[in-house]
């Protein structure tokens, strides 16, 4: 899986949020755009009664939504690409399991209903105007998507408040470190396309199994830990790193079966692939090569001349 696979819908957030607004005509929601987006006709909790569950209101220049919290039973919901700032409406909205806000004006998330959304299982609000993501609670949510924002650090990302989640994504973002994020049970982070310059905090990962690090300001992969006994994919191409940073990638070296390299200053001055699989004798993956039947033996034979050498 490479990041060009990782789904999002928001290729750039911040040119989206900054666009000319002078020209768009902003409304209200009312009845006559909510009945055209509703679909999935269900049976309500009682059984004795039918209601839609779900319901599409993108693209519909929306500066508000009170008037969606009377359909209660909604489960699924996508509002992208609207004027909202105010979440205060989905309060009401408790059985939502879904929820997509991508391109909308929403500046923060304290004060905001999320801990009345004890169902909500997948919530995406990329390309928002997010400065920090204290005051967010997801008990029950597996998968978060806060790309395209304008986050700077990461405070509030507590086991207690996510203890099931475990897809985080914070591509596009302002950070500069990979400092706050206390999620033991997340297994994929994506923090591609950031300033970060210094991996901090990843002990507290144990779980986790794929980090995405493109396209940052990395000089070391100091930071790395042995407490990660779960990683398989790490990509950090495009970043500023040269051979001296690859002894770090040792302490990982016995779950790694994917590295991505490519597009550092180490890339086309030497040649790193024999040295990475002499450290990750079982990498399956290295740039875009898989590793040869070949390559392997050689790289074993070359394990065991070395403790010949040391023994």
């Amino acid at each position: 899986m490479d990041e060009e696979d990782v789904s999002s819908d928001v290729e750039n957030g911040e040119e989206n949020q900054d666009e000319d607004e002078e020209a768009i005509a902003i409304r209200p929601l009312d009845q006559d755009i909510i009945i055209p987006g509703l679909s999935l006709l269900c049976r309500t909790g009682n059984g004795l009664r039918h209601a839609f569950i779900k319901v599409v209101l993108k693209d519909k220049r929306l500066s508000d939504m009170a008037a969606i919290g009377k359909y209660v039973h909604l489960r699924f919901m996508d509002v992208s690409n609207n004027r909202i700032s105010d979440l205060s409406p989905l309060s009401s909205l408790t059985q939502l399991l879904w929820l997509k806000m991508d391109k909308n004006y929403v500046t923060c998330f304290q004060g905001q209903t999320f801990s009345q959304l004890v169902y909500l299982q997948w919530l995406s609000m990329a390309a928002n105007r997010l400065t920090e993501v204290e005051g967010l609670v997801g008990l029950a949510l597996e998968s978060l998507n806060l790309s395209g924002n304008r986050i700077e650090r990461l405070n509030g990302l507590e086991s207690c408040l996510f203890s099931k989640l475990g897809t985080l994504e914070l591509r596009g973002n302002r950070l500069t470190s990979t400092n706050g994020i206390n999620l033991p049970n997340l297994q994929r982070l994506y923090l591609a396309q950031n300033s970060i310059t210094s991996l901090e905090g990843l002990d507290k990962l144990e779980s986790l199994t794929t980090l995405h690090l493109r396209s940052n300001k990395l000089g070391t992969l100091d930071g790395l830990s042995a407490n990660m006994k779960c990683l398989q994919y790490l990509n950090v191409s495009n970043d500023f790193l040269d051979e001296t940073c690859l002894r770090a990638l040792e302490v990982v070296s016995k779950t790694l079966r994917v590295v991505i390299l490519s597009e550092n200053p180490l890339d086309g001055t030497t040649d790193y692939r024999p040295y990475v699989l002499t450290l990750i004798p079982k990498l399956e993956r290295l740039d875009k090569e898989p590793v040869s039947l070949e390559e392997r033996a050689e790289v074993w034979k070359t394990i065991q001349e070395l403790k010949e050498e040391t023994g």
